[in-house]
């Protein structure tokens, strides 16, 4: 269950992302739907250029194993491991291509059968959206030194989104302030 609240903060960042930030987020239920489409989309891209990443490093350890076994003068020692390595590489590679294969399978749960997830990332962007004048105020009151508006737009929305988790959806604090760490360390810089 915490994986699906994780998920669909993920996602409600990912969707908020996508609307346009001009103050004006009169959207209605079939307009989040396909934003959430596409920020469904967007995250399995975001994983698949992750893999392509980890196959490029794949590629590069693999030549320099390559590159080595080349080498004149390799004593017995350095045989073994380059063996072990190798069989480490075609190993991590199997799960790569298995993972590549099911990426797909995360947008088939959340599109068919995983509801709530859908129905949470709704009810997310709608309080964000119907409540933004609020919520940016009184995040805006409790900075100190700054201003909401100066801060980049994903720090905006990964604040909005804990502000909804701890004023809408009851979340204790502890919890809404590691989920709002996690995101930004993995989409804010």
């Amino acid at each position: 269950m915490q994986n699906n609240k994780s998920l669909s903060r993920e996602l409600s960042l990912i969707s908020l992302g996508l609307i346009k930030d001009n103050g004006d987020f009169k959207l209605n239920k079939l307009q989040i739907e396909e934003i959430f489409e596409a920020a469904l989309d967007s995250l399995i891209n975001h994983c698949r250029d992750e893999l392509d990443n980890c196959e490029s490093d794949l590629e590069s350890a693999s030549q320099k194993i390559l590159d080595i076994e080349l080498q004149e003068g390799l004593d017995s020692s350095f045989s073994i491991i380059r063996d072990d390595l190798k069989k480490s590489l075609i190993k991590i590679e199997t799960i790569m291509n298995t993972l590549s294969v099911t990426l797909d399978f995360p947008k088939l749960i959340v599109s068919s059968g995983q509801i709530d997830i859908r129905e949470d990332v709704y009810q997310r962007i709608s309080n964000i959206i119907n409540n933004l004048i609020m919520i940016d105020s009184d995040i805006d009151h409790a900075m100190d030194g700054w201003r909401l508006k100066r801060l980049p737009r994903i720090d905006r929305d990964i604040l909005r989104l804990a502000y909804v988790d701890i004023n809408f959806f009851s979340t204790p604090v502890a919890v809404a302030c590691d989920e709002a760490v996690n995101l930004a360390n993995k989409y804010s810089d």
